[in-house]
């Protein structure tokens, strides 16, 4: 049915439709939620292991 490429003038249409929905100032709010929830999906894909918490454990 589509030929499955987003171009430049769909993705800015999206971009636009997003702004009136949401407005300017919340866009911000949402994208923070979005990349603490990309970190905490990457952390859960590793074990949740950081190196700082390594050391943490090993100075106490």
């Amino acid at each position: 049915m589509f030929g499955g490429k987003l171009g430049l003038p769909e993705l800015l249409l999206i971009l636009a439709i997003v702004l009136i929905i949401f407005g300017g100032r919340k866009i911000p709010e949402i994208m923070k939620g979005f990349g603490e929830g990309i970190r905490s999906f990457k952390e859960g894909m590793h074990g949740g292991d950081k190196p700082e918490d390594k050391t943490a454990e090993t100075k106490k």
